[in-house]
């Protein structure tokens, strides 16, 4: 990594410690207003812990204090603010009751250990709202935070994927897989995935969808990797 990047990328992670408190359109950039969305409240922990890593495993100049004590206050408001003890899951944003299946990502990125009590509740909570067989919805329209559409959407490639993976790496490896090979049979005869399924598996919105695929192709690593090490090789 050059000089010039790593001063670039500095001043990205200085901007992130001084905003990540703001509410923001999330990752589904709805459009009924800003709020504080977990995702976007783990992303910019992710974005603080990687810059540390990286300047302790190179000897990069970095106001360390300043980037461990902003990470640190984002993981205890992630646990505080986005905790829903009736429900027993994390959830959409700060303050709401509704289930969001970017959560999903929250072990993928280590932000979380697979089998914390907290994560499997979570996972337990999404599966039994917004799981229907191998197909996953972002969220419940109508209960969720308003994106100003109307009508009904299709399932997530993508959250289907990432919960996939979220299963595989909670240890339940042979319902990934089972789970992993349903989802291979909505790809179209060219091997490609669109952003949403309809309820007969047809394809809505981009297609193909890039996102979809690096979910794919992370949890088919994930997948194979668990699986060579139970001796049982994924092909």
């Amino acid at each position: 990594i050059s000089y010039d990047l790593w001063v670039k990328l500095s001043r990205l992670i200085e901007f992130v410690c001084k905003n990540w408190q703001k509410p923001d359109s999330g990752i589904w950039e709805v459009r009924g207003g800003n709020r504080e969305f977990l995702y976007s409240r783990v992303m910019c922990w992710v974005a603080i812990d990687r810059a540390v890593r990286l300047s302790l495993k190179r000897g990069l100049p970095a106001p360390l204090d300043v980037w461990i004590q902003n990470r640190n206050a984002i993981y205890k408001s992630v646990f505080n603010d986005f905790w829903n003890e009736k429900k027993k899951a994390f959830v959409q944003f700060k303050g709401a009751k509704a289930l969001d299946a970017s959560t999903l990502t929250m072990p993928l990125v280590r932000f979380i250990s697979p089998k914390d009590p907290r994560w499997l509740s979570t996972l337990q909570a999404i599966e039994k709202e917004l799981v229907h067989d191998s197909l996953v919805y972002r969220y419940n329209v109508g209960e969720a935070f308003s994106d100003c559409l109307d009508g009904q959407e299709g399932t997530f490639s993508i959250c289907s994927f990432w919960f996939i993976e979220s299963v595989s790496r909670s240890g339940n490896v042979q319902k990934a897989r089972y789970l992993f090979e349903k989802m291979l049979g909505y790809a179209n005869n060219l091997g490609l995935f669109s952003e949403q399924l309809g309820p007969r598996g047809e394809f809505l919105g981009n297609v193909p969808q890039a996102f979809t695929h690096l979910a794919l192709i992370s949890t088919a690593f994930d997948l194979d990797r668990r699986l060579s090490a139970s001796g049982k090789r994924y092909y």
